[in-house]
């Protein structure tokens, strides 16, 4: 998306709402009516914006479509609803001290949180690479003033509804990759320019406070351009066997309250089973009812000494 896509937009979004789109425009506007250039709106018929309703040698009919309804300003003012200034947020010096390595990445998302305007952060790679535990370590610290969505189910609640309800200062998302267009383009709006809009009923929520996302993905092939040039992206490196063990005894202690003992015999149990500190948490939890041995077996399918026969989802 340009510089004034969004403008444009919101023009084109006036100019059906003035009209009777069903009686007077059946086969959609042309680019004479709202006189926007064929080849701008092409553009944005490519990224999904606007609808093709009829297409001759002559005419060319277009439509706003579900995506560019969401981005387009809709409501009075007297509708609009403002944050009121939060308070700095402090980040302690040992934010990230269950994670071994990445440290751009610590210094990065450290300086990002304590800017006075906001930089937004993707983290971006494979599973099991340390996204989700940098999404952890910072809901920890920012307590109320921060929400967790996961893209894949951002839908059930919404993302308008979620924001405008808790004003949050930071927004954390995981598998940022699988979130909904229609919240997608939510969240471009709100980066963009610190507003959230809601178009089908009419509301508009102008964010004072602008918040910073902090998100993670495991891919970035399926990312429109604009939403991957509103971050800095960060792509991390695999861990090592000896990382991925003292990360996990990390994340036991710190986050699960086991023994160091417990939490390294769980670490050494998963080698070569698991790179996925999930896992060991799964594990952890299960432990008191099962005892380590049995509860690996049981998660991963292990029968009998036959080895590894599935594993559950995570």
């Amino acid at each position: 998306m340009k510089e004034g896509d969004i403008e444009l937009i919101n023009e084109i979004a006036q100019f059906e709402d003035s009209h009777d789109m069903q009686r007077e425009y059946k086969i959609g506007w042309s680019w004479r009516h709202v006189r926007i250039w064929p080849a701008t709106l092409s553009r944005l018929f490519k990224e999904g914006y606007l609808d093709n309703v009829f297409r001759s040698n002559s005419y060319t009919g277009y439509r706003l479509s579900e995506l560019g309804r969401v981005l387009a300003s809709a409501g009075p003012a007297s509708n609009r609803t403002e944050n009121e200034p939060s308070e700095k947020l402090e980040i302690p010096e040992d934010i990230f001290t269950d994670i071994i390595g990445h440290n751009d990445i610590k210094e990065l998302l450290t300086a990002c949180l304590l800017a006075d305007k906001p930089v937004h952060v993707l983290l971006a790679g494979p599973p099991a690479l340390a996204k989700t535990l940098f999404l952890w370590d910072i809901e920890r610290i920012a307590g109320e003033r921060a929400i967790w969505l996961v893209g894949s189910a951002t839908s059930k609640a919404g993302l308008w509804d979620v924001v405008a309800d808790r004003r949050p200062q930071i927004v954390l998302i995981d598998e940022l990759d699988k979130m909904n267009a229609a919240d997608t383009a939510a969240l471009l709006s709100m980066m963009e320019g610190g507003r959230l809009v809601r178009a089908k009923r009419g509301r508009e929520l102008n964010l004072s406070n602008q918040i910073r996302i902090v998100a993670a993905s495991n891919r970035l092939d399926s990312l429109s351009p604009e939403l991957k040039s509103r971050f800095a992206v960060r792509k991390l490196a695999a861990y090592s066997q000896s990382e991925y063990l003292t990360v996990v005894e990390g994340v036991l202690v710190r986050r699960e309250g086991l023994g160091r003992e417990i939490a390294g015999e769980i670490a050494h149990r998963l080698d070569g089973l698991s790179q996925d500190v999930r896992d060991a948490i799964r594990v952890a939890r299960l432990t008191p009812h099962l005892g380590v041995d049995r509860a690996v077996n049981l998660l991963f399918g292990e029968v009998s000494g036959l080895g590894v026969t599935g594993r559950s989802g995570i």
